[in-house]
């Protein structure tokens, strides 16, 4: 089979709408894995034990399981007791979940790097506990944990294709719709390969400034 190029100008805006629904779900992910991730890591600091084992578990479990089966979980399981969620939706929230439970021990490590004295130092400063994390720890725990949380970014953005399972008309998706369609393969699957390549090493490129920028601190 011939690589025709005509055939890739005329399916190429149905890919560029694919791309941006992967980025969009990537970056909406990222930004929920981030957040549920930093609260795990804080959970399991909490003195209640009960709570912080709880929490563990749950995060172990989540860690345990592919992701593929989480996210047929949440779009084709939850609806049998009443929750049904968008497939764009339940994408986002199959991702940060399950991205964020890794991005917690990056939260945890990069908060143990922080050394004893800082705390000893802000509890003799008199500083609440609020003070203590967002001027003291947070400010010297983040900057080392960027190259980690970029990188499960980037593999965030390759799991993308697995949206597909549940319907989100992503990259992968709409390529394998126009295969099906036009009973052509090479051009699309190629097309989206090279797309994901592309942003990936963009991706890598960011990483290396943002390590160089922000990935270290003065102690």
């Amino acid at each position: 089979m011939e690589w025709d190029w005509d055939f890739v100008w005329q399916i190429m805006p149905t890919l560029i709408q694919g791309v941006k629904i992967t980025i969009l779900a990537t970056l909406l992910g990222s930004v929920l894995a981030a957040i549920v991730g930093l609260g795990i890591a804080l959970v399991r600091r909490s003195p209640n034990k009960a709570l912080s084992r709880t929490v563990g578990w749950a995060a172990e479990f989540i860690r345990g399981t592919p992701l593929l089966v989480q996210l047929y979980f949440i779009f084709y399981v939850l609806p049998d007791i009443g929750i049904l969620l968008p497939p764009l939706v339940a994408g986002v929230i199959g991702l940060g979940l399950h991205y964020g439970t890794y991005t917690a021990e990056v939260y945890r490590a990069g908060i143990d790097n922080v050394p004893r004295g800082q705390w000893e130092a802000a509890k003799a400063c008199n500083l609440s506990a609020r003070q203590t994390w967002t001027h003291i720890i947070i400010p010297q725990a983040i900057p080392p944990m960027i190259p980690a949380l970029a990188n499960y970014f980037i593999a965030m953005f390759k799991e993308t294709p697995l949206l597909s399972a549940i319907t989100v008309l992503e990259l992968m998706n709409q390529a394998k719709s126009v295969a099906n369609t036009y009973y052509r393969y090479i051009e699309p699957i190629t097309l989206v390969g090279a797309f994901f390549l592309a942003i990936s090493l963009c991706s890598v490129v960011l990483l290396r400034w943002l390590e160089r920028r922000y990935g270290k601190i003065e102690r």
